[in-house]
C-alpha cells in the first residue's frame, strides 16, 4: 500500500479525478449503485480515461454504498460486494502508479433529532463501509459531499477507528457568503477546526453550488481556520436544466482558471465534481509542470 501523505507532502500540487456519475450517466447508466456489478467495462473506461489525462489518484465508485442508503434506496447489493468490486476496478487501472481513494458520502437521511437515525446507527453504518474499503486495498479515505458536520464527524470516526488510513473530508457548500456555509448552517470554518481537532488529514469542499472561483473564497477560509492540505474539486459550473436533462456546461480551460484561483487561495489538491470530463482534468494537470 503506497503512503498518500508522504507523497502530499512531495507534491506543490495533486491531481484527482473527476466526476464518475454523469460519466456514467452519458453512458446510459443511470442505476449507479450496481455498475461496479453489472457494467465493470464503463467504470474501468472512465477509470482509464482519469488516468491518462494525467490523475495522479482515482476515486472508486462506491459515494453512497453504504448499509442505510442502499436499503433505503432499495439498490439491492451487497454492501461488501459492491465496495469490494469498486476498489478492485480502481486498483486494475490504478495498479501500483496511482493512488485509490475509498469514496464514501452520507447516508442519505438526518440524525435524531431532524431524523429518525441515532449516531450509533451512523457509526456502523460508516465503519462497516471503511472496513471493507481498507481491506480491499484503498490507499486514504475520502468522505465527499458532506454538508452536516454532526454526519461527517461521526463518518471520519469510523474510519480513523478502522486503522491508520489516511482520511479526507469534503463539505459540500450552499453559499460562499457568511464565511462559506453548509445546506446546514455549518461554516467554512467550524467544519475546518472541529474536522482538524477531530484528526482530519486533508479538508476540502466539493460539488454544492459554488463554481471554480467562488471556491477560491471558502478555500481561503479553510487555510486560515487550520494547517492541513486542502482539497477543492467544484462541479463544472452550475447546472443548467436543458430539454428536461442536467446539464454541466463550463468548459475545461474555464473550468482549470477558476481552479487555478483555488490553488493561489491555498488548495494542493484539485479535481472535479459532477459534470466534469477527462478533459477537464487534462486542463488542470497542465498546472503541474508549471
Amino acid at each position: 500500500m503506497k503512503d498518500f501523505m508522504h507523497f502530499l507532502e512531495s507534491r506543490s500540487l495533486v491531481i484527482l479525478d473527476g466526476a464518475m456519475g454523469t460519466q456514467l450517466d452519458k453512458r446510459g447508466l443511470m442505476g449507479r449503485g450496481r455498475t461496479n456489478l453489472d457494467s465493470p467495462e464503463a467504470v474501468l473506461e472512465i477509470h482509464r480515461e482519469y488516468a491518462d489525462a494525467g490523475s495522479d489518484a482515482l476515486t472508486t465508485n462506491t459515494l453512497t454504498m453504504n448499509r442505510i442508503f442502499i436499503e433505503t434506496h432499495d439498490v439491492g447489493v451487497s454492501v461488501r460486494e459492491v465496495n469490494e468490486a469498486g476498489v478492485r476496478l480502481a486498483r486494475e487501472i490504478a495498479g501500483d502508479r496511482l493512488f485509490v481513494l475509498g469514496d464514501m458520502c452520507s447516508t442519505g437521511q438526518l440524525l435524531e433529532p431532524y431524523g429518525e437515525y441515532t449516531e450509533d446507527q451512523f457509526y456502523r453504518t460508516f465503519r462497516e463501509q471503511a472496513e471493507v474499503l481498507a481491506e480491499a486495498g484503498v490507499d486514504a479515505f475520502i468522505i465527499e459531499t458532506m454538508f452536516d458536520l454532526h454526519e461527517v464527524r461521526v463518518a471520519l470516526k469510523a474510519c480513523k477507528d478502522v486503522g491508520s488510513l489516511p482520511v479526507i473530508v469534503s463539505m459540500a457548500f450552499a453559499t460562499e457568503a457568511n464565511g462559506g456555509r453548509t445546506m446546514m448552517g455549518n461554516s467554512a470554518e467550524e467544519c475546518a477546526r472541529e474536522l482538524a481537532d477531530s484528526g482530519v488529514d486533508v479538508i476540502g469542499l466539493n460539488c454544492g453550488d459554488l463554481e471554480p472561483l467562488q471556491m477560491a473564497r471558502v478555500v481561503s477560509i479553510l487555510r486560515s481556520a487550520a494547517s492541513l492540505p486542502i482539497l477543492a474539486q467544484p462541479n463544472a459550473g452550475k447546472p443548467k436544466l436543458i430539454g428536461g436533462e442536467t446539464v454541466f456546461d463550463m468548459g475545461a480551460e474555464e473550468f482549470a482558471a477558476g481552479l487555478r484561483e483555488c490553488v493561489g487561495a491555498g488548495a494542493k489538491l484539485i479535481g472535479g465534481c459532477c459534470g466534469t470530463s477527462p478533459e477537464h482534468i487534462r486542463a488542470l494537470a497542465k498546472d503541474k509542470d508549471r
